[in-house]
């Protein structure tokens, strides 16, 4: 199987799990997300399976949602990316190390000098997830009596980008010299000042560190709305996204790859990965009941409310144990309606199931045996759905252990994953070039 197009795999890490119930699971780690020798043998076993990237999301704020579904939460506390992420770097050597930065509540000098440490500290394996930050809470936390406007933080996001990656190039790679003998240490010739002014940002530069290892540490983009997926194919290498199924990542996919031409982009610049929630049994009938047992550690209260918000219509009224009844036609989103319906058909699930899963965790699900989540992932990736996976583990650490213990063998078995790793770098990972500077290019 030579010719097997070959996926990608990251680790979705913070929260530890998405689901809810997570850490509640029997077995589970109820501490996972604020444990750092859980944390530390993640990222080992992740490495050992030749995984791609080990993915730190981050929240600038305590989510916001309603205190009594918060309190049942697990995503409350976390370590600070940069600290965890370099930490990790000094106990793994392979493994990509992708953090959260946010474009709106950071200085893009902060930000490219903190990237810019992790990747030479880590041998270059740094990527960054630009997001523009949407939650209203950590605007209180920033000096904002409210959010940011939607385009505003776009356009900002945009020059972020532009400022950051001129200050990672602001030494050549040869700038320097470190000569005992004449006594110089670099050559100012080989130092750019960056001097941007711009409409958002002021930044004169240069950067207070020698470039990168990779150049510039991965870029990495979350979001799937239209200023999202333009500034994707603009700026970004890998894209983090979510869609419900294969015809949607389908869809996905050919926009963003096919806005990449418009902008002077090759198809193989950029790697999309949606979020892929894995659940494995001995039988697709013993994974369905493991995904219903986690399900069911939803509390109620806060599960229908997540339902009724999914379905645009109160359903707090409904009979928990019945089917879900006929639901009125609302302004709410359609599409959100009738997933809704489709699942609850598909599935034969009660009103309190339906709740628990959108209490849970509602995105795209491969729930069954190796043999039918690798014939899944399979079809995503040789029918342009993704080019891989970015891994929600259910729980942990038995999650994990069954998705690098039992799932990635039978990939590599077909030929569409890595046994090694081919490089050192998560460029190599990716199969992504090492980006030319600016402002000294090669002669």
């Amino acid at each position: 199987m030579s010719d097997t197009r070959k996926l990608h795999l990251g680790a979705f890490m913070r929260p530890v799990s998405l689901h809810t119930g997570a850490w509640r699971y029997p077995g589970a780690y109820a501490d996972a997300n604020f444990n750092f020798a859980h944390l530390k043998s993640f990222a080992q076993k992740l490495e050992a399976a030749k995984f791609d990237a080990f993915f730190m999301a981050d929240h600038l704020a305590v989510l916001n949602m309603p205190v009594e579904a918060l309190r049942r939460s697990h995503t409350v506390t976390s370590f600070e990316p940069f600290t965890l992420l370099s930490a990790l770097a000094a106990v793994t050597e392979r493994i990509g190390l992708v953090a959260t930065a946010s474009t709106t509540f950071d200085q893009p000098y902060h930000i490219a000098r903190r990237f810019a440490s992790l990747d030479h500290i880590s041998g270059g394996r740094a990527g960054w997830n630009i997001v523009t930050t949407a939650n209203p809470d950590a605007a209180l936390n920033f000096g904002f009596d409210d959010m940011v406007e939607h385009e505003e933080r776009y356009s900002r996001a945009r020059e972020f980008f532009d400022v950051v990656t001129g200050l990672w190039d602001s030494f050549a790679d040869d700038a320097f010299i470190r000569d005992v003998d004449s006594g110089i240490f670099f050559d100012p010739d080989r130092m750019h000042v960056l001097n941007h002014k711009g409409r958002e940002l002021s930044v004169r530069g240069p950067l207070n560190i020698a470039r990168p290892p990779q150049g510039w540490p991965v870029i990495v983009q979350a979001g799937q709305s239209e200023p999202g997926r333009q500034l994707a194919a603009e700026t970004a290498e890998v894209v983090f996204c979510s869609p419900r199924d294969l015809s949607a990542g389908k869809a996905l996919y050919a926009d963003i790859k096919g806005r990449l031409e418009a902008v002077g982009r090759g198809r193989d610049t950029l790697k999309i990965l949606p979020a892929a929630f894995i659940v494995i049994g001995d039988t697709v009938e013993e994974a369905r009941q493991k995904r219903l047992m986690l399900d069911s550690l939803v509390h109620y209260d806060s599960a229908i409310a997540s339902l009724s918000i999914a379905l645009g219509h109160d359903a707090s009224g409904f009979d928990p144990d019945a089917p879900l009844p006929p639901i009125p036609e609302t302004n709410a989103s359609k599409t959100g309606r009738a997933q809704v319906l489709k699942l609850a058909e598909e599935e034969g699930l009660s009103v309190r199931q339906l709740a628990q899963r959108y209490g849970g965790y509602a995105g795209l699900s491969f729930v069954g045996t190796v043999g039918t989540i690798a014939d899944e992932m399979e079809a995503w990736v040789s029918q342009d759905g993704s080019d891989g996976f970015n891994i929600v583990f259910p729980y942990l650490p038995s999650g994990l252990d069954d998705v690098v213990g039992r799932l990635v063998p039978e990939l590599q078995r077909r030929g569409l994953f890595r046994k090694e790793y081919e490089g050192t770098t998560l460029r190599d990972h990716l199969g992504l070039a090492r980006p030319e500077n600016k402002f000294f290019p090669s002669k």
